[in-house]
Order: C-alpha cells, then structure tokens, then sequence
C-alpha cells in the first residue's frame, strides 16, 4: 500500500473519530451571582475597610497578641492545613509532568525454548546462524536502552487538569487564610472572656465581704434584740449561696484558660493577662466600608470562587474524553539473544517509534457519567459561592446593629450599677437605724451583684461584637 493511500485512511480515521466525538451530550453551567447592595445601612457609605487592617495593629493588649502569635505558628490545625497546602502543591506537579514526554532506560531478559513439533520449533529446525552454528535449543533475548512514551495534548485535557490543581492549592491557601481568621478570633474571645470572669469573680468577693459585714451587724442586732434569728439565717444563706458561686467561677477560669493553651498548641499552664484594666477598654470604632469588597477581603469568599473556577475548569477536562486521545511511543537501545552479542554495533542496534489514535466507540456511559458530575459540580459550587457571599455580608450587617444596640445598652446598664451601688450604702444605714426591714438589704445587694454582673457581660459581648466584625469583614488572616 502506497504512503498516499495510508495518509487518506488515516485522515479518515481522524475525521470519523471526530464526529463521532460530536455526540456529547448538553449540561447546563451556572454563572454565579455576585450582586450586593451599595452599602451596608442606609446612612453609612464609607471606602475605609478595617478588614484590611493586620491582627498586629488591631488588637492592643501586648498579652493578646503574644498568644495569637504563638497560636498561628503552634495551633495543631494550622499545621495539619499546611500540610494539605503541600499535597495540593505537589499535585500540580504531579499534573504538569502528565503532560510531558516521559522518558525511562529498561533493561530485560529472558529467554524461551519452543516445542520441536510446533511451527515455530519446526522453523528453528532448520535455521542456522549467521556464523553456521546450530540454532540454540533455549533461545534468550536481552535488551537494554531507553523508553519514551508522550501523549499529546491536543484538546488541553492535560494541561487543563495541571491548572485544576493551580488553582485547587490557591483555594487550600485561602483556606488557610480563613482559619488563621476563625482561629484569632477564636482566642480573642477567649482572652476577653477569661479577663471578663476574672472580674465577675472580683465583683462576687466584694459582693461577698459586704453580706459577711452585714452578717456581723445582724449577729450584733440580734444581740441586743433588734432583729430576729431569721435574718441572720438568711444571711448566712446569702454568703454560702455566693460561695458557691465563686467554686464554679473558678472552674469556667480553669476550663476557659485549658481551651486557649489547646488553641495554642500546648499543654495547661497559666495565662497572662490584664483583667483589672477590663472594664475599661474602649471597644474599637471600625470602618465596614462597602459590600463589594467582601470579595477580595474575605479568605472564605476568595476560597468559594477559586473552586468555582476550578469546577468550570473540569467540565473542559470531562469534555475532552469524548475526543480521540494522540499518543507517541519511541525506543533506542540493544538487544541479542545472546550476551555477548548485546554491544556489538550496528548488528545489536535496535530502535521503534510507534503513534496511537484512540477514542472511546462504545459503551461511554462511565464518561457521560463523569462529564454530567462535572457539570453538578459546578452548579453546587457556584451555588456555595453565592451562598459564602450572601453570608459575609448578612454576618456584616448583623455584628453593625449588634454593635450599636450594645453602645445603648452598655450605658443604660452602667447607670442602673450607679444607683444600685449608692443604694447598698442608704440600705444599710437604714437597716442600722431601724428604718428598713433586712429584706431590703439583701434584696439590694443582690439586685446590684446582678446588675454588675450584666455590666461585666455587656462589656464582653461589645468587645466580641467588635473581634466578629473584624473577621466578618475580612481581618485577621494578614
């Protein structure tokens, strides 16, 4: 057959194989929906974004930032993460050398002796070799050179799946990102908290020592027949009862001061901090700037649009399987049958160069199923991105009125404090002069106890509205 002819049979080939990729079946792709409102609340509109602000600069007290520092290079899961970064960089690697030439040295032996009464016993029968010897009863074959084989990307499948893996790792380093987010905020509130029950647990000793006053005033009234032994009764059930309270505050500082060394990757041991400072703290003023740039500034949401990338990307690498694969084998070495024939040149040269044109014919469903996968994939992942979005701005919107509503609350609850700490003293030199029942004293020193308590509480929560609305808008990963 001429080289003209084998040249129209294989374009032939080539063109029947292409139309037969032509029976893909549709899938429909998503385009995610990326709109927000202008701004957050009607009345703020600001470019100014404290999510871009560093977890250095934002956060003050020099104890916190030594365990948030010691947290992102010591927390276990930080360092698990970091290791799945590493996985997924190597699979790029992995992918980019897919789509090379492969090249690998061989070396074979082995050998073979054929039954006389078979065609190929029967044929050695009668042959001799080339210096007139006898053709030997037990034939060997040695080989040794080198091997390649390279499939050619023609449709990108290859280097489409490689930029899979690309972004597939950017995707692992936001994720890593948003952790390093949750994680400093994490321990902030943690901190904050722990500084919140060491003054709870202050504000109950000072509530403590003023009833075991008032005890003694009430043994000494009783004394001289002023009171009844019902009063003091009562309030030496108001000092056990507080007692007791003081044991379980104990236990949530030991238990809080447990989970941040676990946070920070090591064993219990006592944590710094400044808790007589807390009540003071001014929470800080942050600038939300505006919805849209929740896209660049948050890990999360920068995490859900690499992977929706990424998802888009695989449907071009399900596709390319319904199209003929092109593939290029080649070898160069030596090979005899016996050894001491191996390196003789040019008898013992050997060398092949061999293409493959391979489609799928029938029975594709594996294929279909694989594009079709391809195609949910990339709708669930765009429908994650949209609900990341959605999510960020909703937790913005939703730490901004928490933060205001705790400004109110903060100054109406410390007004209430005043009063009620004034009153302990008026309530006592009423009681001492016979003017106010002991009820009322209890009463009022257990209405102020609460009302600081609540104080201290609100404190807190301000402080940890402002650490959400910090990660909410992106910060703490820089």
């Amino acid at each position: 057959m001429s080289r003209s002819k084998i040249f129209r049979l294989m374009t032939l080939g080539v063109m029947g194989l292409m139309l037969h990729a032509c029976g893909i079946p549709e899938i429909t792709i998503k385009k995610a929906d990326t709109q927000l409102p202008d701004r957050f609340k009607l009345n703020l509109a600001e470019k100014a974004n404290s999510g871009t602000v560093k977890w250095e600069d934002f956060f003050e007290d020099p104890n916190l930032l030594s365990l948030i520092d010691i947290a992102i290079a010591n927390n276990k899961e930080v360092n698990m993460m970091l290791q799945r970064i590493s996985t997924a960089e190597n699979e790029i690697q992995a992918r980019r050398g897919a789509y090379l030439p492969s090249v690998n040295i061989g070396i074979g032996a082995d050998g073979e002796k054929v039954g006389k009464y078979t065609r190929n016993g029967a044929v050695e029968e009668n042959l001799k070799l080339a210096n007139g010897q006898p053709f030997p009863a037990f034939l060997g074959n040695y080989q040794f050179g080198l091997f390649s084989t390279w499939e050619i990307d023609i449709w990108k499948k290859l280097r489409n799946a490689k930029q899979v893996a690309v972004l597939e790792y950017m995707a692992s380093q936001e994720g890593k990102n948003f952790l390093v987010t949750n994680l400093v905020s994490e321990i902030a509130h943690a901190y904050y908290e722990l500084m919140a029950l060491d003054n709870q647990l202050e504000n109950l000793e000072q509530n403590i020592a003023i009833q075991q006053n008032g005890l003694e005033v009430v043994k000494q009234l009783q004394i001289y027949a002023r009171t009844t032994t019902l009063a003091v009764k009562r309030y030496q059930a108001e000092v056990a009862k507080n007692q007791s309270k003081k044991s379980g505050l104990m236990q949530q500082i030991t238990e809080v001061e447990n989970r941040i060394n676990f946070l920070l990757g090591r064993a219990p041991q006592p944590i710094q901090r400044a808790s007589r400072s807390f009540m003071d703290i001014k929470p800080k003023i942050l600038n939300a700037g505006i919805p849209s740039q929740l896209l660049q500034n948050r890990p999360d949401i920068r995490k859900a649009e690499l992977e929706l990338a990424a998802a888009e990307l695989n449907i071009e690498v399900a596709r390319a399987n319904f199209y003929p694969s092109f593939g290029i084998k080649a070898g160069i070495g030596f090979e005899a049958f016996a050894l001491k024939y191996l390196i003789n040149t040019p008898e013992s040269l050997a060398a092949m160069v061999a293409g493959e044109l391979v489609a799928p014919l029938v029975n594709k469903n594996a294929i279909i199923a694989e594009y079709k996968n391809a195609s949910a994939k990339q709708i669930q992942a765009a429908y994650e991105y949209e609900q990341t979005i959605l999510n960020a701005y909703t937790e913005v919107a939703n730490q901004l009125s928490k933060i205001d509503n705790l400004d109110k609350a903060y100054r109406l609850k410390k007004e209430q404090v005043d009063s009620l700490a004034q009153s302990i003293d008026v309530a006592g030199q009423l009681f001492k002069s016979a003017r106010a029942d002991y009820l009322e004293v209890l009463l009022t020193q257990r209405d102020a106890l609460d009302a600081k308590k609540e104080l201290i509480e609100t404190k807190l929560q301000q402080l940890n509205a402002v650490v959400d609305l910090y990660r909410s808008l992106g910060g703490g990963w820089q």
